[in-house]
């Protein structure tokens, strides 16, 4: 009886004994975290700049063929004034 008793007084002092976390186990922590922080946030900056650079790209791209559909209207009524002006010329 004596050895189970025994075992039990030696397994409570265990489970009260405190469990701090030693100073090698913290600075690890610490490091990792400072690591996993120093390569992650260069990478969500970059990729925030490309959203944001090929969002202007689609902006710019969207003006560009509306300005190049304008373009070719603009040159069809050149091309008909032109024309009324050389018809008229000839008329008078």
């Amino acid at each position: 009886m004596t050895g189970k008793s025994q075992l039990l007084n030696e397994l409570d002092k265990e489970n009260k004994k405190e469990h701090n976390l030693d100073f090698k186990l913290l600075v690890i922590v610490y490091l990792s975290i400072f690591i996993a922080l120093v390569v992650l946030l260069p990478k969500i900056y970059i990729k925030n700049e490309i959203y944001y650079i090929s969002r202007d790209i689609g902006k710019l791209s969207s003006e560009y063929s509306v300005l190049k559909e304008e373009n070719r209207f603009l040159k069809q009524k050149v091309e008909y004034i032109k024309f009324k002006n050389q018809v008229l010329d000839t008329v008078f």
